[in-house]
């Protein structure tokens, strides 16, 4: 049996901090996904070549409680380009020590619009550098 990596491209990092705890002790989950929602927003900007927002989080499944001091890295892989939107899977791994395995936390597929200045749906370019 293989051991779980994180898969596509790292976009957001960050250590959890006490005052982000819920009741419990351990995160508050609504910080985690705030966190995914951001690592998905970098790789949904970058590949829409501006601006974009946040329209629906499809599913979203917690794995493990994240503690105070986790270091936890946020990965995006972009599953489908539409017209005007993008769905991306994101990951969010425990990754502080380089030398035990990372721990998967929680993962999601959210749902991104791009839109012009005036907040208006528009066409997602092909993948390359507008000219």
């Amino acid at each position: 049996m293989t051991t779980p990596t994180p898969q596509g491209t790292i976009s957001l990092q960050t250590i959890a901090m006490p005052a982000d705890t819920n009741w419990n002790g351990d995160i508050f989950g609504g910080w985690l996904v705030s966190q995914m929602d951001l690592a998905g927003a970098v790789a949904a900007r970058r590949r829409a070549h501006g601006r974009i927002t946040t329209i629906a989080i499809d599913s979203m499944v917690f794995h493990q409680p994240v503690k105070i001091g986790d270091v936890v890295s946020c990965y995006t892989e972009i599953e489908r380009v539409g017209n005007t939107s993008m769905k991306i899977r994101i990951t969010a791994w425990e990754t502080a020590d380089p030398c035990n395995v990372p721990r998967k936390l929680t993962e999601g597929l959210f749902t991104y619009v791009a839109i012009d200045e005036a907040g208006r749906p528009r066409a997602v370019p092909a993948d390359t550098c507008p000219t």
